[in-house]
């Protein structure tokens, strides 16, 4: 009896790739910008399950390439925009993201980007790394303070409190915004008050955005919203590029509106605002909120354990569409 076929997009860890090379016939695309969508329309035909990335987009189109043998999607990332995961449903295939496993990791990312745009490491770094002349002197690219400001959670998730517990110890007050209110016990254990996203704006000294993309978030933070903003705040953004105007954020920065910006996600990424660039108030990292040894293994593995599932016939652990689970 021949095993599962499984085509990985892009090359994962070696752990959980080995794991799945135990039970399956897999092929990997080596390219790391990626597969063409012509060509990747022609190798996901006859296939059993793919494991894609964000790159790929999941769609009718996709799914009628592969054919009825495909079980299931398993996308390697918590995120799933480039997944239509209704389409997924019509054809009777499972989709499934990695949700949990990097929560931590990128709470760490995100307080990472919030001392480093408010403490201006980069820019300092640029500095020395060109020979710049110095001299230590009291006036000296001078920051802005994290601890015991106020930091503005938008999206109150699991990545948006573990950055609020991450607050507390450098003694902010965390303040959120949700579409809807948390239950006490979570607002208890991170000292976070919900308030409206305009009241946000105005008293928060750094902002954190954790919100999913939808129509509704799309540009959530543009013009209108940074300057509302204080001129000594800070912006930082894990979550997902287009949630921000690249082109007001710059304009914004340019003008000193706000005062710095951190970003790990990008509107039209892998591009970045060439304005964005040149700025040296904004750090720019590429989507590395993830990017970890032991967060990588476990979004492989747990991807992994998704295909396993469907190849077996039960519920996969981190199922997107139930609708489409007959067992």
């Amino acid at each position: 009896m021949s095993q599962p076929d499984v085509l990985v997009t892009r090359p994962i860890m070696d752990a959980p790739l080995a794991r799945l090379r135990e039970r399956c016939d897999v092929t990997v695309h080596e390219n790391e910008f990626g597969i063409p969508r012509d060509e990747l329309l022609q190798v996901v035909q006859g296939r059993d399950a793919l494991i894609t990335m964000l790159t790929e987009k999941v769609d009718a189109e996709l799914l009628a390439a592969a054919g009825a043998q495909l079980k299931i999607v398993a996308n390697h990332a918590v995120g799933f925009d480039n997944v239509n995961v209704p389409d997924c449903t019509a054809a009777g295939v499972l989709a499934t993201n990695t949700p949990d496993v990097l929560t931590e990791t990128t709470a760490d990312t995100a307080f990472s980007l919030i001392l480093a745009a408010a403490r201006r490491v980069g820019e300092g770094e640029r500095f020395l790394r060109e020979g710049t002349p110095w001299i230590w002197g009291p006036l000296m690219m001078l920051g802005q303070d994290v601890h015991h400001k106020t930091i503005g959670v938008v999206g109150f998730g699991r990545i948006g409190q573990a950055v609020a517990r991450r607050a507390a110890g450098f003694g902010m007050t965390v303040i959120y915004s949700d579409a809807v209110r948390l239950p006490a016990k979570v607002e208890a254990e991170t000292g976070a008050t919900r308030v409206e996203l305009d009241e946000l704006l105005e008293r928060a000294d750094v902002i954190s955005i954790h919100t999913n993309l939808t129509e509704e978030t799309r540009h959530l933070f543009s013009h209108e919203q940074f300057k509302r903003m204080k001129p000594t705040a800070v912006l930082v953004n894990t979550s997902r590029g287009p949630v921000v105007d690249e082109a007001a954020l710059a304009d914004a920065l340019e003008n000193d509106e706000i005062f710095a910006a951190g970003l790990d996600v990008f509107e039209q990424e892998p591009s970045v605002n060439p304005r964005l660039l040149n700025l040296e108030n904004a750090v720019v990292i590429p989507h590395l909120g993830s990017a970890t040894v032991d967060t990588r293994n476990a979004m492989g593995n747990l991807a992994v354990d998704n295909v396993f599932a469907a190849i077996d016939g039960t519920r996969p652990p981190t199922l997107l569409n139930p609708d489409a689970f007959t067992g």
